[in-house]
This record gives structure tokens, sequence and C-alpha cells, in this order.
């Protein structure tokens, strides 16, 4: 087999793994990611179709799969899946480039096998979570799933939360993002305060994750540190 034609086969899994791992793509995009033109990747998309593969054309949105079509899931739960995703932006700040690249290959992989409601909470985990690396990290807590869990199903959390200087109150949040710098930080909309405001885990002295849900925060993380720089 020619080197062409090797280049051509990992790409067309790739182009399929992405499909399975995002909603919806653009050829512009797939083009960028792959360093291929356009064209090239009408190509794929057409290689991929009549191999059986049922790619939809969503008219000025993009590629999409067949809801219901993709290979055999592995069972994960969605903790574990959001545990993964926590784990990604650790590895992503390995000082090894080849560790980063297999991870993140991986991790793809992984996303592209979970149903579409999981996809889109993952992707948005991924998004909203940010590591810096912490020199001296001895503290600790237990609330990390659950932040994530309400974090991405839009829960209310209430809180019973021990400040800096000791005073406790309790809280009803909203949870916007998870950070780290020197600890892990929750960001998060405080109903009483009435404002976006770090919580960091380890003080949250009882917790409770509501059904009640509220109205996702129509802003990127960067956008919040660019808001509050």
């Amino acid at each position: 087999m020619e080197g062409d034609d090797i280049k051509r086969i990992s790409r067309l899994t790739s182009v399929l793994t992405q499909l399975q791992t995002k909603r919806l793509l653009t050829a512009a995009s797939l083009a960028e990611k792959f360093g291929v033109s356009k064209r090239t990747i009408y190509r794929d998309i057409k290689a991929l179709e009549k191999a059986g593969v049922p790619i939809l054309m969503e008219e000025g949105k993009g590629y999409t799969l067949m809801e219901g079509y993709r290979i055999p899931p592995i069972m994960f739960t969605e903790k574990q899946a959001n545990a993964l995703v926590l784990a990604e932006q650790l590895v992503l700040n390995s000082k090894d480039a080849s560790l980063v690249k297999d991870y993140s290959e991986a991790i793809e992989k992984i996303k592209s096998m979970l149903a579409y409601s999981l996809q889109d909470k993952a992707n948005l985990l991924s998004d909203r979570t940010t590591y810096r690396e912490a020199i001296h990290q001895e503290r600790n807590s237990s609330n990390l799933s659950d932040l994530q869990n309400a974090l991405t199903n839009y829960k209310l959390v209430k809180i019973r939360y021990k400040n800096k200087e000791g005073t406790v109150t309790d809280r009803l949040i909203e949870p916007f993002a998870i950070v780290n710098a020197d600890n892990w930080y929750m960001i998060a909309w405080c109903r009483m305060r009435n404002e976006f405001r770090f919580f960091r885990p380890d003080r949250i002295q009882a917790m409770e994750v509501l059904s009640e849900t509220f109205e996702p925060h129509n802003l990127t993380l960067q956008e919040f540190f660019d808001r509050n720089s």
C-alpha cells in the first residue's frame, strides 16, 4: 500500500472519530485540523458515505452523524467520563509532548463512543476546566465529582461554606467552571452575593446538589477571565 493511501485511511478513521466526538463539524474545521483542503474533506466525506456511514449535512452548520450510529459504547458513567476529562486537563500541562498527543487522541476516541448527551457534557466540562501546575498542593476535598456533575447538568448547589476568615454561611450557587491555581476552585454565581465568586471545595462544610436547575450562563471561561482581569 502506498504512503498516500495509508495517510488517507488514517485520516478517514480520524474524521469518523471526530464526527462521533462532536455533534457538528464543518469542512473548514476538519480541513484545518488535518492540514488538508476543504475539497479533500469533501472527498473523504463521500468516501465514508459510500462505505455506509450515515453522515448528514445540516445546511449552514456542518456535518453530523445520524443519531444512534456509533461503534459499541464503552460503559462509562457520567461521573467516570467527567473524571477522564479532569485527568485530560492534568495531562495537557505535561512537559512531554508525546504524552499530551497520545492522551488527547485517546480521550477523543473515548468521547466518540459516548452517547451524544454525555459527549456534550464532556465537551462542556473540557471548555470549563483549567489546570495550572501547583507546587504545594496538599489540601484535599471530596466534592469535585459532584460539583462537576452539577456544572454539566446546570443544577443548583446548596453549600455551607467557611471562608478564609472562618465565617460560615449558607449559599445557593450556580456552578460555572473549575480551575486550579495552587488549589482547586469552583467559579460559581452566588445568589447571596449576586455575582460570580470563587469557592474552594475543601472549605465546603456541607453540600447538596438540588434537583432545581438554573439558566446556563452564556459566557466562555476565557470571556469570564477577560471581564475580570
